[in-house]
């Protein structure tokens, strides 16, 4: 009975979040039926007349989609190879290190980044790389031709991919830290006495002993491949630079809310969560087969 009476106080505690995820999370998915109407938002769901899947057709008869697609998964890529390798050269060069005052205070000072919001940052940033901005003006006192980094489109796409790096890779560092320091000392003291110099305990102790870490962490995050990151692109993008970097949030975006296309933007926003379904299990069944993680 004492038994009972502890489940039945956990489950009260868990409710208040179900209720929260309910409410939420699944209730807005009835929402999902406007992919399927022309949606008039006077009429409603129940008064708006259903085309079945004429938005999807329209969609796909867009120029402007597959480039947006493509932008998505090019950039969501570049940022998941960039943020893999990024932390883990990071966490090994910062292992090496001996003085541990001084590798307390560079975690600390490359994770803290990581709490800021990308309003603040996109604001900064876009202030620094202005054509007034602070790095122009060096460039321009080397003598150099003010460079329009927001406007050009191969720029602005190098821009997102590294600010969003410097932004995470000290999370990740702090992941794969905690990867190195689990290796058995004794395998380092071996290899010196086997006459490994440090590199060669880097490549032939420290990389392999991280290995299923870093498959897992890869596996893992191929299910956000489509989630090229909408709050940071949102608070720099522009005009000049939808055809390199607009996204699937960020149309979905523009084409919803500001153009009042409810029922394209739900169709593409519909078509973008079905893949992304795909790609989170596909990466968890990949995460269990080569590095044997599982959630169920």
């Amino acid at each position: 009975m004492r038994n009972k009476r502890n489940e039945w106080t956990y489950r009260m505690m868990v409710l208040p979040g179900l209720v929260f995820l309910l409410l939420f999370s699944y209730a807005p998915m009835f929402g999902i039926v406007i992919a399927f109407q022309n949606f008039i938002p006077a009429l409603g769901i129940f008064g708006s007349p259903f085309i079945g899947l004429g938005n999807f057709r329209f969609m796909f008869d867009l120029p402007v989609v597959g480039q947006v697609f493509f932008n998505t998964v090019f950039i969501a890529l570049l940022k998941i190879i960039a943020g893999q390798i990024v932390p883990i050269v990071f966490a090994i060069l910062l292992s090496e290190v001996t003085r541990l005052w001084f590798k307390r205070t560079v975690q600390t000072i490359v994770y803290l980044p990581h709490f800021l919001s990308w309003v603040v940052l996109g604001t900064i940033f876009t202030q620094m790389l202005g054509l007034n901005g602070v790095v122009n003006a060096i460039i321009m006192a080397m003598g150099g031709e003010a460079i329009q980094f927001l406007g050009d489109g191969q720029w602005f796409r190098s821009i997102i991919i590294i600010t969003d790096v410097w932004k995470g890779f000290g999370f990740g560092t702090i992941i794969y830290l905690a990867a190195i320091l689990a290796i058995n000392p004794n395998l380092y003291e071996a290899a010196t006495i086997d006459g490994a110099n440090r590199f060669q305990r880097i490549m032939r102790i420290t990389i392999p002993c991280m290995a299923p870490t870093i498959v897992l962490m890869a596996t893992l995050s191929l299910g956000g491949v489509l989630n090229a990151g909408f709050d940071q692109i949102f608070n720099m993008y522009n005009p000049l630079v939808y055809h390199t970097s607009d996204i699937i949030d960020t149309y979905v975006y523009r084409i919803g809310l500001i153009s009042m296309q409810y029922g394209l933007s739900t169709a593409v926003g519909l078509l973008k969560s079905l893949v992304s379904s795909v790609l989170i299990v596909l990466s968890y069944t990949l995460a269990y087969r080569f590095a044997g993680y599982r959630i169920f």
